[in-house]
């Protein structure tokens, strides 16, 4: 019998590439991990063949912002993402991360990240290893692990500081000294050498004034109510970062830092001559959210015109968020201070008593920032049979039929109830109007997933699932084709991923095959399968019949084959004296 000249064969699919051109009915060869050959695959053997007749054959997804540090060293597919097409994240994001970091500096890590993330402290206690000092270190703690898809980290700015001038000084927002910014330099030199892909920083406060609240507000705090070190890190600082990136030729950035100062957000694209992802641009309907937002495409448009990479990152997914009281942190801390994590507590607020609690409740704004008003939250279930009735209803009609304040409808929940309700509600007041702006405009990349954080109410991983089965498929707001090089090949581009993201001969074998009207996703569930006896917020994808790491299948009809064929990229590639066979 002859030996099979390829490991996998997948025939008579329709070839969406990634790089724009038509859609087309192939075959492509997989040989050690790549793609080895596209087109008309007669008379070839292989060790699997694929019938992908009637189904989508497009490169896999590619995110560029997740909070998966943690994640990796208990769940090799990253889910949400893993089971909606992703293939490839990049790990670091927002400045917030484990590395380099002392031995002494773990805790206060951990609990930051809690903070800012939304990750359960008990989890992280219990699944982290800790098997490292150094940034290369770290990531050789990250090679090591089983991996199902691919992993592309930043180095986080945060840790940087305090390693370069100690935690109370970075905190403090000290301008750094000239043996400081050389140090900083040197890790992130090291860190470079040793296959970080760039940096990232959250810039929301004000240089040197850790005193000054920061614009994103208390979301976005430490967890003592301080700003990050970023926050208050000086412009000198980032133009340093960057001028390294400029000097070495690679790598890219990930910044929030607003618009406040768009002149250095220029010169920070000039000095480093890479890819620079502002984060980020909703697609709001308000008024306020319209004017912000096209203003940001404009200015997008115009540094592209004069040569400057800098890319949005937009919302262009609206799943709905799913939460109970007892872990909800936007709402705001008068919220936070009376509810949860202690039941008893939150239901002795909420009787005929507490008149002067509910009372100061009420003085909370009605609508947030980034999710909609408490009047369209919904009760999405109810554990007390008496409450079932109020399933699909929002605070606002419960409020009004009762005759009550939305605020005591919530307390009236929360006392017959307990944290046992579920409660639905939506992120940034998406309009389809808003979403349609951000996919018309070539500059803004889809998704910021946000994967590995806020584990209690978001599920975000699902972005190209969404994108896909709502945008193209449903709204017909963009081309499939256009679709797939949003999703795969400029994410691919702005990561520095040197094979990946478009379906071509040589390339990395990182492939999805789906039924284009069945791809979907799934309401969002409760979990309980964290470390730590924690749980989470989950959805699945469907239609997925197979996804590819490195040429080797990890996901079939929907499901994980527990295949952990994924990479740590360094540098955006497997590094040859580290390739695993495939």
């Amino acid at each position: 019998m002859a030996t099979p000249e390829y490991d996998v064969v997948i025939r008579n699919g329709m070839i969406v590439d990634g790089a724009r051109n038509p859609r087309h009915i192939g075959d492509i060869c997989i040989k050690d991990g790549r793609i080895a050959r596209i087109g008309v695959a007669k008379n070839i053997r292989a060790k699997r063949e694929i019938d992908a007749t009637g189904l989508v054959v497009a490169p896999g997804f590619i995110d560029l912002h997740t909070h998966y540090d943690a994640q990796v060293y208990w769940d090799p597919y990253l889910s949400t993402s893993g089971f909606h097409g992703v293939t490839s994240v990049v790990i670091g994001n927002c400045g917030f991360g484990f590395a380099p970091m002392k031995e002494e500096y773990r805790q206060r890590a951990m609990q930051s990240m809690t903070k800012v993330e939304a990750i359960p402290l008990v989890t992280m206690q219990k699944a982290i290893p800790w098997n490292w000092t150094s940034y290369p270190e770290y990531l050789d703690s990250l090679d090591a692990l089983p991996k199902a898809l691919n992993i592309l980290p930043y180095v986080p700015v945060n840790p940087l500081l305090i390693e370069a001038m100690g935690f109370t000084d970075a905190k403090a927002g000290r301008k750094p000294t000239e043996a400081e910014h050389a140090k900083i330099a040197a890790l992130l030199n090291e860190a470079m050498d040793a296959g970080a892909c760039g940096w990232s920083a959250q810039c929301l406060g004000q240089s040197g004034k850790p005193e000054e609240p920061t614009m994103g507000g208390a979301a976005q705090t430490d967890f003592d109510g301080s700003p990050m070190p970023t926050d208050v890190m000086w412009p000198e600082t980032r133009a340093l970062l960057a001028k390294i990136l400029g000097d070495r030729g690679e790598g890219f950035i990930a910044l929030s830092m607003g618009l406040q100062n768009p002149d250095e957000w220029e010169k920070l694209a000039a000095m480093s001559k890479a890819p620079i992802m502002f984060q980020a641009i909703v697609p709001a309907g308000d008024e306020s959210g319209k004017m912000i937002r096209r203003h940001l495409l404009n200015w997008l448009d115009s540094c592209h015109q004069r040569g400057l990479q800098i890319y949005g990152q937009g919302i262009t997914q609206d799943p709905p968020l799913i939460f109970t009281f007892d872990y909800w942190d936007l709402w705001g801390s008068t919220w936070n201070k009376y509810f949860g994590p202690d039941v008893e507590l939150a239901t002795r607020h909420s009787n005929a008593a507490s008149a002067a609690v509910r009372e100061e409740l009420k003085k909370a704004p009605l609508k947030y920032q980034f999710i909609d008003a408490i009047p369209d939250t919904r009760v999405h279930k109810a554990k007390n049979p008496a409450l079932k009735s109020l399933e699909g209803k929002t605070l606002g009609e419960i409020a009004q039929s009762s005759g009550k304040h939305v605020v005591d409808t919530v307390c009236d929940l929360i006392q017959q109830d307990g944290f046992d309700t579920i409660f639905e509600t939506r992120q940034f007041d998406t309009t389809l109007e808003g979403v349609k702006e951000l996919l018309d405009n070539h500059n803004i990349i889809p998704g910021l997933s946000d994967g590995g954080a806020h584990l209690k109410y978001l599920t975000c991983g699902s972005y190209g699932t969404e994108m896909i089965a709502e945008y193209v498929r449903r709204e017909k707001l963009i081309s499939l084709e256009e679709a797939h090089w949003r999703l795969s090949a400029l994410p691919a581009f702005c990561a520095g991923f040197q094979d990946r993201g478009i379906l071509r001969e040589g390339a990395a074998a990182d492939i999805i095959i789906y039924d284009y009207e069945k791809l979907d996703y799934t309401f969002p569930e409760f979990v309980r399968d964290l470390p730590g006896d924690e749980y989470r917020a989950t959805n699945k994808g469907t239609g997925y019949r197979y996804v590819l790491v490195n040429g080797q299948v990890t996901v079939e009809d929907d499901k994980p084959t527990h295949t952990h064929s994924g990479a740590l990229l360094r540098n955006g590639k497997i590094r040859p004296a580290l390739a695993k066979a495939a």
